[in-house]
């Protein structure tokens, strides 16, 4: 089993930046990817960006691309999102998760991130 925590959601105005955190823990071995994903009200949920298990590979959608940042520490098992010129439509509950072939699919709760002024 893996857990997933995320923090450091919140409000901030257009143009400002956050930057959010998730702590992975349990049994997590082999290659995988971590990733951020979001869903806004009435939305489905989209992929944001994802950081493959070694950090040599990042993944962003088009919305987020050249604002967005994607990071990890692999010797804690945390990946970052930076997020700068945040806009309204970024408004969404970010949610951390990580897939592996063998390990699983895993989700953590969600942390809010609303952008507004």
């Amino acid at each position: 089993q893996v857990q997933l925590v995320e923090s450091g959601g919140g409000l901030v105005q257009p143009g400002e930046s956050l930057a959010l955190s998730c702590v992975a823990s349990g049994s997590i071995y082999g290659i995988y990817v971590m990733g951020w994903y979001r869903q806004a009200p009435g939305q489905q949920r989209e992929l944001v960006a994802t950081i493959t298990s070694g950090g040599r590979s990042t993944n962003y959608a088009d919305s987020v691309k050249g604002r967005f940042t994607i990071s990890r520490d692999s010797a804690k098992n945390t990946v970052y999102l930076q997020m700068n010129s945040l806009k309204p439509e970024d408004t969404a509950v970010y949610y951390c998760n990580l897939y592996g072939d063998y390990i699983g699919d895993y989700w953590g709760q969600g942390t809010q991130v609303t952008v507004s002024s």
